[in-house]
């Protein structure tokens, strides 16, 4: 982008001619040039999608007409500019009225040739983000699968030894080694309890999928949540009637949606808690499955937000993995079964959270013609 000075130059590769300007149009990432009084002079189609206006209205306006003057981008437009290099940053937030809340890469770099002039390029994280997270919620499904493996085989057998043990001592011991008898017993049914907790990670055979009405799983699960453990907060449906079926399991998308639930309703707050699930239609990206030409279409999202105080920053890198959790009293497997199922399902889970606005999503494929069903 250095040294292009935006030129309308052409260049021939092969009989196809190639403009500057066409090709940055083409990007997915938004471009802006700016020059030394920070107006914008230039802006692709990816900016006119981010600030949601045209290049036309754009231009001409400064910078700062579209983003605070303590943002990120205008502290590395000064240095880029300052010490004549490329500067980048990653995980920069932009929240305006016009972009929305959003999570992107900057770089900006200088146009040597207009003195003072930068190009600035912001780059959406979204797509990263959902690489990433459908890779996390697949570890995260391999090391429960094994652990849950390991603890079937050789610690659910030696339990069921362990408490026939206690309880043929317990026929002859005296009222205070009754105690202990049954403390041992009570021990290991509650280890017994967890490794079947476990067992529902290990590999089964493949359910068989078909048409689910998603919104009928929804209702079901916001049933379920008000008549329990919801019952004290106020639910919010913001449903599309147009979505097509979802491609799964009825039951195992119960569980997902009724654990995603189950979280938002101990996260809310007591007073003024909501939870708002939210259906939607996207066309989204194909994620490719690791070795193979497959791709997955994932337009059918789901989405559960609480207006709870957020998940710790420390946690998210992790936050898919077993006993991992912010509960005192949680097991940390609530999380890693969702992660495990959605993988299951050929889809994605990701999230956001800032304090009152934690956001989990939930990408799943449709029924197409091919399936069969």
């Amino acid at each position: 982008m250095a040294g292009s000075g935006l030129t309308a130059v052409k260049r021939r590769a092969g009989d196809a001619t190639l403009d500057p300007a066409v090709v940055l149009g083409a990007m997915g990432a938004a471009v802006l040039a700016v020059d030394h009084d920070n107006v914008i002079r230039y802006a692709n189609g990816g900016a006119e999608q981010l600030f949601a206006c045209g290049s036309s209205y754009l231009c001409g306006h400064a910078v700062t007409d579209y983003l605070p003057p303590d943002s990120p981008v205008l502290a590395l437009v000064s240095q880029a500019r300052g010490d004549m290099i490329s500067v980048a940053e990653h995980a920069v937030t932009l929240d305006t009225p016009r972009t929305g809340h959003r999570t992107v890469t900057v770089q900006v770099s200088p146009i040597t040739e207009l003195p003072g002039s930068v190009v600035i390029s912001l780059h959406e994280q979204s797509i990263a983000l959902k690489i990433g997270a459908q890779l996390t919620s697949r570890n995260a499904a391999r090391s429960v699968t094994a652990m849950a493996s390991i603890l079937a085989h050789e610690v659910k057998n030696p339990l069921s030894g362990i408490r026939g043990a206690a309880q043929l001592l317990e026929q002859n011991a005296n009222e205070d080694d009754r105690v202990l008898t049954q403390l041992i017993c009570d021990e290991a049914d509650r280890i017994v309890a967890l490794v079947d907790r476990m067992e529902a990670f290990s590999d089964k055979p493949n359910v068989a999928r078909g048409a689910v009405n998603i919104h009928r799983v929804l209702e079901h699960v916001r049933r379920i949540a008000e008549a329990g453990f919801a019952r004290h907060l106020r639910i919010i449906e913001n449903y599309d009637p147009s979505l097509p079926p979802a491609l799964g399991d009825r039951d195992q998308l119960i569980q997902v949606f009724l654990n995603l639930v189950k979280n938002a309703a101990e996260a809310a707050p007591d007073e003024g808690g909501e939870i708002t699930i939210s259906t939607g239609y996207q066309h989204g990206v194909r994620l490719a499955l690791p070795g193979s030409e497959t791709r997955r279409h994932l337009p059918l999202v789901v989405s559960i937000q609480d207006n709870g105080p957020g998940i710790p920053e420390d946690l998210r890198p992790n936050l898919f993995d077993a006993f991992v959790t912010t509960k005192t009293s949680g097991s940390g497997l609530g999380l890693a079964l969702v992660a495990k199922i959605v993988d299951d399902h050929g889809g994605v889970i990701e999230f956001d959270s800032v304090p009152r606005r934690t956001v989990f999503r939930v990408l799943l494929p449709m029924v197409l013609d091919g399936d069969g069903r």
